[in-house]
């Protein structure tokens, strides 16, 4: 498939209760792995992307290296690919814009845009993210691709779980239908984990929604039943990975066989 089949086959692949499972990868390698494990698309974590580089989250890692490690992920695989381009590395809209330009001729077919500055997490106004995300359409119909914007609201991540509510639901949605409007394709809620909230937010949004994988994540079954329409690992596997390599190397250092198991 050429680029914009790819582009338009992973769109399809976003349907409320039968969602899609991204087990997001960081490199070449772990997209090999993930991708021979049956994946229908593979997405990257910047979370993980950073750390695998030495670097933290929050735009800390070059976008040329960003992208050059993309280009990689995606020579080593043949399904779709989305990149996690944080708030886009860009100042301005026009910034954004080239950014994802960059991100598709590096051959992925959508990307995350975060509604948050990366130095603080605080929240951009809903306005201003929406150029943004104008600005991500137009640089992806300039190239012909259909690309899907994902985009990300960090309305959650601004206190714990603890304190969510129905208002925060609210101020979710009203941003889902502005980014929607704007261009985006899906509405993605990471640090959302309770159930009746979650139902709550996919029941009114203009969008498919996007909830990612963590402690107090309800099960996969029960996001199904409650309509969510993709569900992403983040940071989730390249943490298990490490432990796991942690955990051989010290076995190892012991003198016992780490391939033993």
């Amino acid at each position: 498939m050429n680029q914009s089949n790819q582009a338009q086959v992973f769109r399809s692949l976003h349907v409320p209760g039968r969602p899609l499972i991204l087990f997001n990868v960081w490199d070449a390698g772990s997209a090999k792995a993930v991708g021979t494990s049956g994946a229908q698309a593979l997405g990257t974590g910047s979370w993980s992307v950073a750390a695998a580089y030495g670097f933290t989250d929050g735009e800390k890692m070059a976008l040329d290296l960003c992208l050059s490690n993309l280009q990689r992920i995606v020579q080593a695989t043949e399904v779709p690919v989305t990149v996690d381009l944080e708030s886009g590395y860009g100042a301005d809209p026009s910034a954004v814009g080239k950014t994802v330009s960059g991100a598709l001729q590096a051959g992925a077919i959508g990307c995350n845009l975060a509604d948050s500055f990366p130095e603080n997490g605080a929240l951009r106004e809903a306005s201003d993210q929406a150029a943004r995300l104008q600005a991500a359409r137009a640089a992806a119909d300039a190239l012909g691709i259909p690309a899907f914007l994902n985009a990300r609201t960090d309305i959650f991540f601004q206190s714990g779980p603890e304190h969510h509510d129905e208002s925060m639901v609210e101020a979710a949605l009203e941003r889902g239908r502005i980014y929607a409007e704007a261009g985006a394709d899906g509405l993605f809620v990471p640090g959302l984990v309770d159930e009746r909230l979650i139902g709550r937010l996919v029941e009114g949004s203009p969008l498919p929604v996007n909830i990612m994988v963590g402690k107090k994540t309800p099960l996969t079954a029960r996001l199904v039943d409650l309509g969510v329409a993709r569900i992403s690992h983040g940071p989730g596997p390249y943490l298990l990975a490490m432990r796991a390599l942690e955990d051989a190397a010290r076995a190892a250092f012991q003198e016992t066989n780490p391939f033993s198991h």
